[in-house]
């Protein structure tokens, strides 16, 4: 496994009061077995398609081909969608250093736009600065009719027709979407009359669901990344579930069953740390699918995301000295060794001779583990998953666990981990007070 998984330090026997009740967890575990004889049934007969994602390949010639398409004589491209069309797309091409501080404006290859959040002002001025004539857009909505989505659609079409391009909108902008099936697209109502492509939106796979889809693996091939590895990750996460191992030998139903004892005892928030820029995006893409996936019928417990080591200076006094109601996930990458050399006399010059040697990665390293271990001794939970590398087979093997984790979790809580209710009802107000003004 290029991702293991360590959950030692999370239980009242390990780590004393404050720890996860032993016994909740094992009657957690013990329910995550059915959970998971669900889980096999789902995927034998195909009830739940991302459970067969890992393997599949018929999907993506066509990914391919858009993506050509896509980078071809582009400088710029943007991507015009919300929550699940985008956060997962994000989580993958930070691979390829989007967003990453400092250096994403450095990465080789078209410019990565992501306009996830709808502002007035960001849309107007980029719309502005961008060069329309060497920029392409992807718009994704599974429904194709995400407000947010058509807005800006609608604002990138009359931006390219002001600048002479209207005759060309159809080489510019291209789109993924259901088909319209017998119901109105509104996404494809709006651009298939210009010529724009579309790829096919699993109907079978919900947004935040969707990173491993075509939604993920489009933008993660423009940006050059190796989409068949990612896939391979996916397969790998499945391997052991498929294989009929025991609970205790699946790793995200032993998360599951973990975070659901941990609720039990009144740890009501759970934390992802994650030692690493390059997943800072992760962490996002992680609170929406848990949030959405299991915040309902008064259930479910609160996700924060924190990135080491730059939020043990804004959280971790909070998280050591605050209220015990936290369960903590602590996630690092194998970097002792790689960066910066650290000089023996600046060393020494600072007051820490102890650097003298060592490298930035020995340092973060340590720093990781540091966290683990004084949120234990501390009585706080900590499980640790740890990446031997961070590379497109293991963010796909970790995207898939945790996307399992939160299936078997919704089971456990008895909740649909797959609608979100509130939210629609917060789209249908959205609309009636926009035509209301």
């Amino acid at each position: 496994m290029s991702v293991t998984q360590n959950v030692d330090r999370a239980f009242a026997s390990s780590i004393g009061e404050g720890g996860v009740d032993d016994a909740a967890y094992k009657a957690q575990l013990e329910r995550a077995g059915a959970a998971l004889d669900w889980v096999r049934a789902a995927y034998r007969d195909n009830s739940l398609p991302i459970l067969r994602m890992g393997e599949t390949t018929d999907d993506l010639p066509a990914v391919r081909e858009m993506g050509a398409k896509l980078r071809a004589g582009a400088t710029d491209l943007v991507f015009l969608g919300t929550g699940g069309s985008s956060l997962g797309c994000q989580a993958l091409v930070q691979l390829a250093d989007y967003a990453v501080p400092g250096l994403g404006l450095f990465r080789s290859g078209p410019r990565l736009h992501f306009l996830d959040n709808l502002d007035p002002i960001t849309l107007e001025v980029l719309l502005t600065k961008l060069p329309l004539e060497t920029t392409h857009f992807l718009a994704t909505s599974k429904s194709g009719g995400t407000g947010e989505t058509l807005l800006q659609c609608i604002a990138v079409i009359a931006a390219l027709k002001a600048a002479g391009l209207g005759d060309s909108i159809g080489q510019r902008m291209f789109g993924i979407s259901e088909p319209e099936a017998g119901k109105r697209n509104a996404l494809r109502g709006l651009l298939e009359p210009f010529g724009v492509q579309f790829l096919e939106h699993h109907t079978g796979v919900g947004g935040r669901f969707s990173v491993l889809t075509n939604v993920g693996l489009l933008p993660a091939f423009a940006a050059g990344l190796d989409i068949d590895a990612i896939r391979a990750g996916a397969a790998a996460a499945m391997k052991p579930i498929l294989d009929g191992a025991d609970p205790a030998d699946v790793p995200p139903a032993v998360g599951a069953a973990l975070q659901m004892a941990a609720a039990d005892g009144g740890r009501n928030i759970t934390v992802m740390m994650a030692y690493a820029d390059r997943l800072e995006r992760t962490n996002a893409w992680w609170v929406q699918l848990w949030s959405e996936s299991l915040g309902k019928d008064g259930k479910g417990t609160t996700p924060l995301r924190a990135l080491g080591p730059v939020d043990q200076h804004s959280q971790l006094q909070l998280h050591l000295g605050g209220p015990k109601d936290k369960l903590f996930t602590v996630v690092t990458v194998d970097v002792a060794g790689f960066g910066p050399k650290l000089d023996k006399e600046l060393s020494e010059l600072a007051g820490e001779p102890l650097f003298a040697g060592k490298t930035v990665g020995d340092l973060v390293a340590a720093q990781g583990r540091a966290t683990a271990d004084t949120l234990a001794k501390n009585g706080r939970p900590v499980r640790t998953i740890h990446f031997d590398e961070l590379d497109e087979h293991s963010l796909g093997e970790f995207l898939m666990n945790f996307m399992i984790e939160t299936i078997i979790a919704g089971q456990l809580l008895g909740v649909d981990a797959f609608d979100q209710p509130a939210v629609e009802e917060g789209k249908i107000l959205a609309k009636k007070y926009l035509a209301e003004s």
